[in-house]
């Protein structure tokens, strides 16, 4: 496996602001713009699966992209610079590790025709608790017992990060999650195409082997489109 990071050129700004629209440091409102922007650093034959995950950020207002992959990536051109080394995290049970993770909380369901989808957590949890007292929509809700939007966003998104966590060999100190940047992401015509939020705090490393998978493998869905790479660090 390896790890990268891709950055601009300072020298080439102009010319890397071409390739790449600089956009809020979340996943852009076409996301497959990024998703086949980011193939081009691993050149395959056509009905490749994919094997790398990537995250996109801001830092001093340029794009910075941060890549786990099978196979080494290749620089596009002199318009960014892209620093790769081996990745090969060597974890220990009781091991506490600084974490974040930009994810795409999900979770199966069917619709009112049967039919099998997956529900965005925060608004399956608007429309339960709205079904709950008859009402359709969350703006209806005017009573004293109506959560603060964020409370909801944080509620529903850390249950959904616990079972994740159970998952993947870890544990988060709930004390320490920040649950941030909710955005759902909207196509051309409006609909929304995915749901983020950024997650981050302390880690405890559970089960050694499925953390290092989870590590290598991503969390959650849409790892396509910069969803699910699982970023840690030493507590300190």
């Amino acid at each position: 496996m390896f790890f990268s990071l891709m950055t601009p050129d300072p020298a080439h700004l102009r010319d890397a602001a071409h390739q790449q629209t600089y956009g809020s440091g979340h996943p852009p409102a076409d996301a497959y713009a990024d998703h086949q922007w980011m193939w081009k650093l691993f050149p395959s034959p056509p009905g490749t699966s994919r094997d790398f995950l990537f995250r996109r950020d801001l830092q001093a207002g340029l794009p910075r992209y941060y890549v786990v992959s099978s196979r080494e990536p290749r620089p596009q051109d002199h318009a960014w610079r892209l620093q790769t080394q081996p990745y090969a995290p060597q974890l220990q049970a009781g091991m506490r590790l600084r974490f974040d993770l930009r994810a795409n909380p999900v979770v199966a369901g069917h619709n009112e025709q049967g039919k099998h989808v997956r529900h965005d957590v925060v608004m399956q949890a608007k429309t339960k608790l709205l079904r709950e007292r008859g009402l359709r929509h969350w703006n209806d809700w005017q009573g004293d017992d109506k959560p603060a939007l964020q409370d909801l966003i944080f509620g529903a998104c850390a249950a959904w990060l616990t079972a994740q966590a159970t998952r993947n060999g870890f544990e988060f100190e709930a004390d320490s999650l920040s649950v941030d940047a909710y955005t759902q992401h909207r196509g051309r015509n409006a609909e929304i195409q995915i749901s983020t939020v950024d997650f981050g705090g302390e880690l405890v490393v559970r089960d050694a082997a499925r953390l290092t998978v989870a590590l290598c493998c991503g969390v959650g869905r849409a790892k396509a489109f910069g969803c699910g790479l699982l970023l840690v660090r030493p507590v300190g």
